[in-house]
């Protein structure tokens, strides 16, 4: 799960990311309106964790400016405006929850989690795709009845591969929606997680390894179909 944290705050913003990393999200960090919104148009993001009191473009602006084109995207508002009235204005300007500082970074944390689960509610929390069994609740992947440990890393590989069936993905498009802004596209990293993903299926079920599929000079997909495949 990919989060974006809009807080102009620096050392507030770099405390969240620090955390929410450590919880396994990939998470970026935007200290302004026009930078958070920029970011937004060009990254898929599963939550959104605003501030209000933002540089160049307030918060009330940048969630108006949101719900004209997404009424999907999760967004925690996370203000220092305590009053009622700013907590019914947030919700009714399309908000899904509202927390005001100072907070408990776990109540933060549990927050998310409960909307990123109602995000998936709205889609099938179990996806079975041939062999392959993935609970995005409870964050369980299994071949067969076999469960599969998986890094955190190689599951959101999978989610997304498994989410998405047929459809060949990039490299840098995978590397997107798992990883966060800081990672390094030159560098290994995807290609060993690739390869431990596979490797671990393939010791339960060679054929459903199989479907884990590169496409040559194109990328990544999850298919029972034969594609031209690459190494």
């Amino acid at each position: 799960m990919r989060l974006l944290v809009v807080e102009d705050d620096l050392l507030l913003g770099e405390g969240l990311c620090m955390g929410l990393r450590k919880q396994g999200y990939a998470v970026d960090k935007a200290m302004d309106g026009y930078q958070a919104i920029e970011m937004i148009e060009i990254t898929e993001y599963d939550l959104i964790i605003l501030d209000l009191a933002l540089p160049n473009m307030s918060g009330w602006e940048i969630l108006e400016k949101i719900r004209t084109y997404d009424l999907e995207i999760r967004i925690l508002i996370l203000s220092a405006k305590s009053f009622v009235e700013d907590k019914i204005k947030g919700l009714d300007m399309g908000a899904n929850d509202y927390l005001t500082k100072p907070f408990d970074f776990f109540e933060l944390e549990a927050r998310i989690r409960n909307l990123l689960r109602q995000k998936i509610s709205l889609e099938e929390s179990v996806i079975v795709y041939g062999s392959i069994s993935l609970d995005s609740t409870k964050r369980i992947v299994k071949v067969g009845e076999v469960p599969v440990k998986l890094t955190r890393k190689e599951f959101g590989i999978l989610e997304y591969l498994i989410k998405n069936p047929e459809k060949v993905f990039s490299a840098e498009k995978l590397m997107e929606h798992v990883w966060d802004g800081d990672v390094d596209l030159f560098s290994n990293t995807f290609k060993y997680h690739m390869y431990s993903l596979r490797k671990k299926v393939a010791d339960l079920d060679s054929v459903a390894a199989e479907m884990i599929q590169t496409v040559r000079g194109v990328g990544y997909c999850l298919s029972a179909k034969s594609m031209e495949r690459g190494q």
